[in-house]
């Protein structure tokens, strides 16, 4: 498959183009930070943003319904978080 967009610069606008399976660990950071997550299933999610300054400074999407993806930068995504099906894409 030719992709017509490889010789492209990549801005944080564009669409994702590579996605992985998040796993909550209040821990390790995600192996790559991300450029949106999608919630697969209803619940709270709650992660430390990648410019919030330290690892372990926690912010809470409440009651996030499934189906969403949000355009939100993450470095971390605790173990608190009660959202499942969680897909990382940058």
């Amino acid at each position: 498959m030719a992709d017509r967009f490889s010789k492209f610069y990549t801005n944080t606008n564009d669409p994702a183009s590579n996605a992985f399976a998040i796993t909550s660990d209040s821990e390790n950071d995600l192996a790559n930070s991300t450029r949106a997550i999608y919630v697969g299933t209803t619940g709270d999610l709650t992660v430390t943003m990648v410019d919030s300054g330290t690892a372990n400074t926690f912010v809470t999407f409440a009651t996030v319904p499934a189906g969403t993806v949000l355009p939100i930068r993450v470095q971390r995504v605790s173990a608190a978080t009660t959202a499942n099906n969680l897909v990382g894409m940058f």
